[in-house]
C-alpha cells in the first residue's frame, strides 16, 4: 500500500493513510514523500482530518474481525461502513487509475517477485521504455518502490511493471489481487503452498493462478518456470496465449532431449518465437554459474549475464525478467548488459554492517526470506557466495503461515546448509523447539528479541555471517547485533 500511495502522491492526489507498525525501507519512502502517516485504525482520526477524503483505499490487512471483548480491531473500518464513505481495494484502485491503456507486465510466483519485478523494470528502463512500476521493495537502483512512468497516449501503450501478488485482495474481496491487473504479459515464477490463512490447499492457488491465465489476451505472452509441476497443472487447466517457458533442472534436460529429436513436438514448434503468436511455444534455460551465465534460447546462447549477484534463484529470476522484456522488443544482448549493472532490492541479502576482527570481519545481513523454500534458496546462495565460511541463521516464522505452524517441519531442511540456527519465538503457538529438535545442538530458540541477540553475539566468531531472516522488521535486531558484535566483552 505503500508504493500505491506514491503513485496516488505522483498523480496529483492528496494521500494520508493509517497502518500500525510500519517500518524501514518504506515508513522512511513515505516520510520522503511528505504522507502523513498515522498509527493504528481508530475512528476518531477520520475527525482530525484537514480535508473530508473522497475515496478511502482499503489494504488486506483491514478486517471485520473482533477482539475477544468484543471490541472491532478496525473500528476506523466500521465507521467508513456506517456512514456510508466511498471505499474500494487497493488492486481496484490500479486497475481503474493507473493501468488503463498500459501494457502491464506482472510478475507472480511464491518467490521472486520483488526481485524479478526489479529486473524487469530495470532492463526496460535502460532500453529506454520508460516503464511504470509498482514494487513491493525498495530497489536500489531506484530508490522507490514505484513510479507512474510513461503516461497512456493515443498511440501507444506505455509499460508498467507490477508485483502481482496472489494474496487476497480485501475483506469484501476475496479474490487474489493479481486479478485485477490484466496483463499482457505474465510472468509465473514459481508455485508452492503458502498463505495458509486464506487458502485451503495448493489447488486452491493454483485455480487463482489460472483466474490470472484467463486474463491475459491471446496476443500477449505468459512467461513460465517449467520445472514447477504446479504451473503445469495451472496450464492444463487452460491456456489461450503464447507461452515461453524456462527451467535449469529437469525441464531444461527434458527439452534438449526433445529437440534432439526431429521427430519430436518440441522440435518441430522449436522455431515459432514470432512475437505476440498465440501458438507460440518455446523454451529458454540457462547454463553456468550465478555471476556468470548463459541465456540459451532454443539450444542457442544468445548473451551472457555477468553480475554480483548471487544464487540459482536470482538466475531463474534474471531468465524470467530477459524473456518478459523480450516479448516488449528489448534484445537480450541487450537486457544481458543492463542486468549487469543491477542492484538488488533493500532486504534482499542487504548488508547491514560489519565488525571488525582480526581475523576476519562478522558481516550481519538483512533479507526479506520468510518461507522454507524461500530461507533454503536465500542460505544456498550465501553458501555458494561465502564457501565454508560459517553461517549463521537468524530468523523469525512471523508470516501468516509460519505463525500457523504449517510449515514448521520444513524448518530443519531449509537451514541445512546454515552452522547454527537462532529462532525467535514470540507470538508462536506452537513450539519451536519441538520444530528444530532434528538440527540439535545447530539450533537455539529465544522468546524475545534481547535474549536472541545475546546468544548470536556470544556463538558468533571471526569471519562469521550473520543472515538475519524475517518480512518484518524483526525488533531491530540487525543494529542490536552490531551494537552487540562491537562491545567488547567483559
Amino acid at each position: 500500500m505503500g508504493g500505491l500511495a506514491a503513485l496516488a502522491r505522483e498523480a496529483g492526489h492528496t494521500v494520508t493513510g493509517c497502518d500500525a507498525s510500519v517500518y524501514p525501507p518504506m515508513s522512511d519512502q513515505l516520510q520522503s514523500l511528505g504522507i502523513d502517516l498515522i498509527e493504528g485504525f481508530d475512528a476518531n482520526q477520520l475527525a482530525a482530518l484537514p480535508h473530508k477524503p473522497d475515496l478511502f483505499v482499503i489494504g488486506n490487512v483491514v478486517s471485520r474481525a473482533r477482539h475477544p471483548d468484543g471490541r472491532y480491531k478496525f473500528p476506523l473500518m466500521e465507521k467508513i461502513l456506517d456512514d456510508g464513505l466511498p471505499y474500494t481495494s487497493g488492486p481496484a484502485w490500479l486497475r481503474d487509475h493507473v493501468l488503463q491503456g498500459r501494457h502491464v507486465l506482472a510478475v507472480a510466483g511464491t518467490h521472486g517477485k520483488t526481485t524479478t519485478s526489479a529486473m524487469l523494470t530495470w532492463v526496460l528502463m535502460a532500453a529506454g521504455l520508460e516503464p511504470g512500476f509498482l514494487i513491493g521493495g525498495v530497489p536500489l537502483n531506484f530508490g522507490v518502490s514505484a513510479r507512474l512512468g510513461a503516461l497512456p497516449q493515443n498511440t501507444q501503450r506505455p509499460y508498467f511493471v507490477i508485483e502481482a501478488d496472489e494474496y487476497d485482495t480485501a475483506f469484501f474481496d476475496k479474490r487474489s489481487k493479481f486479478v485485477h491487473y490484466r496483463p499482457r504479459t505474465a510472468v509465473l515464477n514459481n508455485l508452492e503452498f503458502d498463505h495458509a490463512d486464506i487458502f485451503d490447499n495448493l489447488g486452491a492457488i493454483e485455480r487463482q493462478f489460472h483466474h490470472l491465465v484467463r486474463s491475459v489476451p491471446a496476443s500477449g505472452r505468459l512467461v513460465v518456470n517449467a520445472d514447477e509441476e504446479s504451473l503445469k497443472r495451472v496450464l492444463d487447466m487452460g491456456s489461450w496465449s503464447g507461452v515461453s517457458q524456462f527451467g535449469a533442472g529437469q525441464a531444461a534436460t527434458k527439452f534438449a532431449q526433445q529437440t534432439s529429436d526431429p521427430t519430436s513436438t518440441a522440435a518441430q514448434n522449436s522455431g515459432s518465437s514470432t512475437p505476440n503468436n498465440a501458438n507460440a511455444h518455446t523454451f529458454w534455460s540457462i547454463q553456468g554459474p550465478p555471476n556468470d551465465f548463459a541465456v540459451i534460447h532454443e539450444g542457442k546462447e544468445l548473451a551472457r549475464v555477468r553480475w554480483d549477484i548471487t544464487g540459482v534463484h536470482n538466475q531463474l529470476n534474471a531468465l524470467a525478467a530477459i524473456i518478459a522484456a523480450e516479448h516488449v522488443g528489448v534484445s537480450v544482448p541487450q537486457a544481458a548488459e543492463a542486468l549487469a549493472s543491477f542492484q538488488n532490492v533493500r532486504r534482499r541479502m542487504e548488508v547491514r554492517g560489519t565488525v571488525a576482527r582480526a581475523g576476519g570481519a562478522i558481516t550481519v545481513y538483512d533479507d526479506f526470506a520468510h518461507h522454507p523454500t524461500a530461507i533454503r534458496t536465500t542460505v544456498d546462495g550465501l553458501r555458494r557466495q561465502v564457501g565454508t565460511a560459517r553461517i549463521l541463521a537468524v530468523f523469525e516464522p512471523r508470516s501468516n503461515t509460519m505463525k500457523l505452524g504449517t510449515m514448521k517441519s520444513q524448518l530443519p531442511w531449509s537451514l541445512e546448509q546454515t552452522d547454527l540456527a537462532f529462532c525467535h519465538s514470540g507470538g508462536l503457538d506452537w513450539d519451536a523447539r519441538e520444530a528444530l529438535a532434528p538440527m540439535g545442538a545447530r539450533a537455539q530458540v529465544a522468546g524475545d528479541i534481547d535474549t536472541l541477540v545475546r546468544a548470536v553475539s556470544a556463538a558468533s566468531q571471526e569471519g562469521d555471517r550473520i543472515l538475519c531472516m524475517s518480512n518484518g522488521g524483526f525488533g531491530g535486531i540487525h543494529a542490536k547485533l552490531l551494537a552487540a558484535l562491537a562491545t567488547p566483552a567483559n
